[in-house]
């Protein structure tokens, strides 16, 4: 996956080097979520949520998510290998 350098979040965040803000990667893994179940979901809740490297536009990166028990699920997000955010998540299908 990538982020475009023309996604509108971009604006502003941040003139002369910017970098893909949390809450677009935090979409991206809700749009993976409800790819991988195979139905929308409503997302209602993160936790643990560690963002540990930026993103920058048009760098590739993968979700790897990881069910549990019903309505609950753990993710990475990793560029070149390397974890740049985790978590988990609670959902409903929507």
């Amino acid at each position: 996956m990538e982020i475009s350098a023309d996604h509108p979040a971009l604006t502003g965040h941040f003139p002369g080097n910017p970098i893909v803000p949390g809450v677009v990667l935090l979409d991206e893994v809700i749009h993976a979520l409800s790819a991988y179940i195979g139905r929308p979901v409503k997302v209602t809740g993160f936790s643990a949520v560690k963002f540990v490297a930026p993103l920058a536009p048009q760098q590739s990166c993968a979700i790897v998510l990881t069910a549990k028990e019903a309505g609950r699920a753990s993710f990475e997000v990793k560029m070149e290998g390397q974890k740049i955010v985790t978590g988990n998540l609670t959902y409903e299908i929507g």
